[in-house]
């Protein structure tokens, strides 16, 4: 597996990646409507690349395949994870966390924070996020149930 910052010519390829993703993975914590109602199959991608570059966004590739990405804000906020569904429990999701709070942690974060679905929770759990709050989301006029949950290492 190879780490690496993302480029704007990754950001189609994610955006099926996450369609393909919350269509399998989630689908066993969330209904149809859900999950229709979350990943459309309409991303704007150019919303979606100014978002990557404005963030520290990186992609996982195993044989020249991207197998998962991640991004996190300048305050901690870690904002996308999604690894390929035919790349599951592969410590993917793990090295591009830690290597999301290894940069956040060299520039003075300490504290990260994200929201995560349902199916999400307990791999945050796993690598030292709490939960803060339930939270529930509307997209699509249909309500999303994710988890607000934190992280505080020490300096």
């Amino acid at each position: 597996m190879i780490i690496r910052k993302y480029r704007p010519s990754d950001c189609p390829i994610m955006a099926k990646l996450f369609y393909d993703t919350v269509h399998t993975v989630n689908a066993k914590d969330y209904t149809e409507e859900q999950i229709n109602a979350w990943a459309t199959g309409n991303v704007d991608l150019d919303e979606w690349n100014q978002s990557f570059t404005g963030h520290y966004t990186l992609v996982a590739e195993i044989n020249g395949e991207i197998a998962g990405f991640a991004d996190m804000d300048d305050k901690g906020y870690l904002d996308k994870l999604y690894v390929h569904k035919d790349f599951q429990r592969r410590g993917i999701a793990t090295a591009l966390v830690k290597e999301l709070e290894r940069n956040a942690q060299k520039a003075g974060v300490h504290t990260f924070i994200t929201y995560a679905s349902v199916t999400a929770k307990p791999f945050f759990e796993k690598i030292g996020y709490t939960v803060k709050a339930e939270n529930q989301v509307v997209r699509n006029g249909v309500i999303l149930v994710n988890y607000k949950m934190v992280k505080a290492v020490n300096r």
